[in-house]
């Protein structure tokens, strides 16, 4: 049986047999006590989803109790290959089976070797970019962390200027270029030298924000400080998934230019191919200053953070950005298989061909009321206009009752976000997109 015919079979039993659910459901409620019991009131993913997860491959998440789920999700974007991709799962297991280092720091090593020669080779030359790798710790917070630090110290100015709509950590320093205000109210403390101004496209339709930047840097009295970076995501994923319009983010990095500002583009979430070209910002053919990177660049996973810095701006002095997991070894070696797939026709035209059935289907399946935004294999359904948060969370919820896991966000998380694998099925993918598709139709009209 394909996995689509299991999944089909799943959500017809789904229809059928719902006492049995109802059972299994109350059995699942004793298996995870312990989560209630013992993990932090923190936990966030598990409220929306209330399933305990067993294992998983390719795009289908499959719970302790055998029931299968669609993965639109792909772990906010860390699963831009799927789960346990088994050219990439084969590499990491033979490093493993050679007692492969795990744990090196920063010291030379031979997977790193392998990594920083071909990342560069395959990635960056192709495209012009000659940055040096900075290996942050394991999550992208560090990355923006380090970004900003490194901006600061090579221009000896402190403002940072970031836009509405943004999302680049929580921590300290990265939280407070995030724009999310009931995310800063938690950090219980000032989260300063940083100003935000609307990003170009946003839910209030464009706005003229470079015109007022240069208003800003031009007059003297202007009470706004030239920066020492300008940090932004090129299409802002937790935002809603809106692109900044290239024409203006080919003008941002003249202004930068010219006032002597660090660029720095987050590629966190966008990156490694979810929104089109390996970078975000590729399209509109500029070269960032310093761009983070992180989530899919583990390859299958695995916690991996780095910052691409240009050439010249490199002022940092040795251990100035210290951290223990800034080395991680199995993710140097996940990350050269994911490198493998980059040189595969193959992968690229499943890559293409998936972002072109979701652009086409989304195109011709229109809603009232509903705006849809798409970005390669990165999808804003937003529903602002339609039913806003209850619709989002309806849709949510009767999607993962069917078996599809697919989460909200943006303002009032009132826009679904897909996040299907590069490598999704064709048929699944259409799958997905027909049941979500379903599910709007159900919650619009009620």
């Amino acid at each position: 049986m394909t996995v689509l015919a299991d999944l089909t079979t799943s959500t017809e039993a789904f229809e059928t047999t719902s006492p049995q659910l109802l059972e299994a459901a109350s059995a699942r409620v004793l298996e995870t006590q312990v989560f209630e019991a013992r993990e932090s009131a923190v936990r966030s993913y598990c409220r929306a989803f209330p399933v305990l997860l067993a294992s998983a491959r390719g795009t289908t998440l499959i719970a302790e109790d055998g029931t299968q789920y669609v993965d639109f999700f792909s772990g906010a974007g860390a699963l831009n290959y799927g789960h346990n991709h088994e050219h990439i799962k084969r590499q990491v297991v033979a490093h493993l089976e050679g007692d492969g280092l795990l744990h090196a720091l920063d010291f030379h090593t031979a997977a790193k070797r392998e990594f920083l020669d071909r990342f560069a080779r395959e990635i960056l030359e192709p495209r012009g970019l000659n940055h040096r790798v900075q290996f942050c710790g394991s999550t992208g917070t560090d990355a923006v962390e380090a970004a900003l630090k490194l901006a600061r110290k090579h221009t000896g100015r402190t403002q940072v200027i970031a836009f509405s709509g943004a999302y680049h950590g929580v921590s300290r320093g990265s939280l407070a270029a995030t724009a999310d205000l009931s995310l800063r109210k938690v950090a219980g403390t000032h989260l300063g030298d940083v100003t935000h101004l609307p990003f170009p496209i946003g839910p209030r339709g464009p706005f003229p924000t470079m015109d007022l930047l240069e208003q800003y840097l031009g007059d003297d009295l202007s009470g706004v400080d030239v920066p020492a970076a300008v940090i932004l995501e090129v299409v802002q994923m937790e935002g809603g998934v809106y692109r900044i319009p290239d024409a203006d983010l080919r003008r941002l990095r003249d202004i930068c230019d010219r006032y002597g500002i660090v660029l720095i583009v987050d590629e966190i979430q966008a990156g490694c191919g979810r929104t089109g070209g390996f970078f975000s910002f590729e399209q509109a053919g500029i070269v960032p200053d310093l761009i983070t990177v992180s989530k899919s660049i583990g390859g299958l996973g695995l916690p991996m953070s780095i910052l691409l810095i240009r050439e010249g701006l490199d002022s940092w002095q040795a251990g100035d950005h210290p951290g223990t997991f800034r080395g991680n070894q199995l993710a140097f070696v996940a990350a050269c298989g994911a490198l493998d797939l980059w040189r595969s026709q193959t992968f690229l035209d499943q890559a293409r061909d998936g972002a072109e059935l979701l652009r086409s289907f989304w195109e011709s399946h229109p809603l009232p009321g509903v705006e849809v935004r798409c970005e390669g294999h990165a999808i804003g359904i937003d529903l602002t206009h339609a039913g806003g948060r209850q619709a989002a969370d309806s849709v949510v919820g009767w999607c993962f009752e069917r078996g599809l896991i697919v989460e909200s966000t943006g303002r009032d998380k009132a826009v679904l976000k897909l996040l299907p694998a590069l490598t999704m099925e064709p048929e699944v993918l259409r799958y997905g997109c027909e049941l979500i598709h379903e599910a709007l139709r159900t919650a619009l009209s009620r």
